[in-house]
């Protein structure tokens, strides 16, 4: 069985992730996968090189990501021409993950995909499991959390497909507006409903 994780920005995800893999389900993430098909000398680090030039690099030849985002934040074009490079990579290496984890014995993995709605990779997971939250509560941990203001806060959150949309597509939801153990047995139920029995 594979659990399409997904979220928004300060929406819990990554708290949910830690309990499944405290749990003993392997994480399988895209972000971490994200970084890595973009190093030195890898295909797409070429690609970026060719379409965006060399002003989206580090002296020392590394990926300036800060430069690259204030590029496509504000070019739909090139942003879409970046996920066409990145996302063909990254789901080959999914892919080849998910193959080695089955092969070593899993029989429940974990994909951590904060896009997975968005780019309609729903197909790919037999479950997907939404973290929520409260926009109020989003726009609050967000700016704690990157010590950012109001306005900057909003403005990420509005980049996203909003949390409530998300609903839609979720097969089940953990609120995680309030305590972190609330989150946990709600997380565990779900589990148990999908015929997973772990130890809170």
């Amino acid at each position: 069985m594979i659990i399409g994780l997904t979220g928004g920005i300060a929406s819990g995800k990554s708290l949910l992730a830690q309990y499944l893999n405290d749990w003993g389900f392997p994480i399988v993430d895209a972000d971490v996968i994200a970084r890595e098909v973009v190093e030195p000398g890898k295909p797409v680090y070429k690609q970026l090189q060719s379409f965006f030039g060399e002003e989206i690099f580090h002296g020392d030849g590394t990926l300036d990501r800060k430069a690259l985002g204030r590029i496509v934040f504000s070019d739909q074009e090139k942003r879409d021409q970046l996920n066409q490079m990145m996302h063909p990579a990254i789901n080959e290496e999914m892919m080849r993950q998910k193959e080695d984890l089955i092969a070593q014995g899993h029989k429940t993995l974990v994909f951590d995909i904060p896009l997975l709605v968005e780019n309609g990779r729903t197909n790919i997971v037999d479950y997907v499991l939404l973290a929520y939250v409260e926009e109020d509560v989003q726009l609050k941990r967000l700016m704690e959390r990157d010590r950012s203001s109001e306005e900057e806060a909003l403005s990420r959150i509005r980049s996203q497909m909003p949390l409530e949309k998300k609903r839609n597509h979720a097969d089940a939801i953990v609120d995680n507006s309030g305590h972190r153990k609330t989150s946990k047995e709600q997380l565990a139920h779900i589990l148990a409903e999908w015929g997973i029995d772990v130890n809170v």
